[in-house]
């Protein structure tokens, strides 16, 4: 599909965000799902079931780019964040889904370790590898395609891919600060309460990305694109939720973030021009500005203080902590080999809004 032709549903003003919308399903087990919560269908054994078939045809990385496994698997988490419109949030604790959702991460775990790989840590020096494996490129990116040749539909493209995670930022990041103690804590808490615009709504960070939306001609509603995004962007969304949701990867939830404020400043800054050369003004850029000059103290905070810390207080957790910063990069890059392939093919990054199972 054409970005000239996303649904721009009228938006919100104040960008409170609400339940995900239910999809449409993208194969047998994503309609099954999406049948036992809208309560067509009272039987999640067979869900349960469906799901472990999924898994079973699935080695290697083919789960990452399987529309009905992604789909299933961000709908299964979106129990635990805000929740699904018109679903009984007691079915987040249903122990069919459950099990069905833990068969489909096996085989998704697997997939990311694939893709990213092994991560080592030299000498238990956990802050020097962040700063190596997030330092700039100096080839092309992105980032500088749209600071010099993007169009505003382009532009469009990548706010939609971006607003699942951007529209509700750091909620999941911030699922590590109850499993936190003592230094590391503290900075995980100094580092959110600037993504929430320090308790003021009309600096949270999803509120300023919601205007650039807005400015864009794009509704600003909690997953109001959820339907035309790939599985692709998708599961980058999803490993995200994976790390915070298991406690077991808290090491992989900090690194995770730490790549994300480490590698935000200079893209952002990027975006930013680019906004400004297709003749955007200070309230479509804010987002991205605001980006520039936070994320370069975040970048300290999170590196010195979150990862280096914690890898101080429990050095077992180094590998953890690399590896998770390591998949943010990995997705990162899949998501923008995507986007820009599909440009350079002539076509739309998304998904065509009727598609269906």
């Amino acid at each position: 599909m054409s970005s000239t032709d996303l649904d721009r549903a009228p938006s919100h003003t104040t960008n409170v965000t609400t339940r995900m919308p239910i999809p449409a399903a993208r194969g047998p087990v994503s309609a099954r799902l999406i049948a036992v919560l809208s309560g067509s269908d009272a039987n999640p054994a067979a869900f349960n079931a469906a799901a472990r078939g999924l898994a079973e045809q699935h080695d290697g990385r083919s789960i990452l780019f399987d529309e009905d496994a992604q789909l299933t698997l961000t709908l299964l988490y979106e129990l635990h964040l805000q929740g699904l419109h018109g679903v009984s949030d007691d079915w987040e604790w249903n122990l069919d889904l459950l099990a069905g959702r833990a068969a489909l991460e096996t085989i998704f775990e697997a997939a990311v370790c694939d893709v990213v790989g092994t991560q080592q840590v030299k000498d238990g020096d956990v802050v020097s590898a962040l700063w190596a494996m997030t330092a700039p490129s100096a080839g092309p990116s992105m980032s500088k395609f749209m600071a010099t040749e993007a169009s505003a539909d382009q532009f469009r493209e990548v706010l939609v891919h971006r607003s699942l995670n951007q529209l509700r930022e750091s909620d999941v990041h911030t699922l590590g600060i109850p499993r936190l103690a003592g230094a590391p804590k503290a900075a995980l808490v100094e580092v959110q309460a600037d993504e929430y615009g320090g308790g003021r709504l009309e600096r949270m960070h999803s509120t300023l990305f919601a205007t650039t939306m807005r400015e864009l001609g794009l509704s600003d509603r909690y997953a109001h694109y959820l339907d035309v995004v790939p599985a692709v962007t998708l599961a980058g969304l999803n490993v995200l939720s994976f790390f915070g949701l298991h406690r077991r990867h808290l090491g992989a939830l900090a690194g995770h973030l730490c790549a994300v404020e480490t590698t935000s400043s200079l893209p952002s800054k990027n975006y930013s021009a680019g906004l400004r050369r297709l003749g955007f003004d200070a309230r479509a850029t804010l987002f991205y500005d605001e980006h520039v000059e936070a994320d370069s103290v975040h970048e300290q905070i999170a590196v010195r203080n979150l990862a280096g810390g914690l890898a101080e207080q429990d050095p077992a957790m180094g590998r953890n902590i690399l590896f998770g910063a390591a998949a943010c990069l990995v997705f990162d890059d899949l998501l923008a080999e995507h986007i820009t392939g599909s440009w350079a093919r002539g076509e739309s990054s998304l998904r065509s809004s009727s598609a269906t199972c």
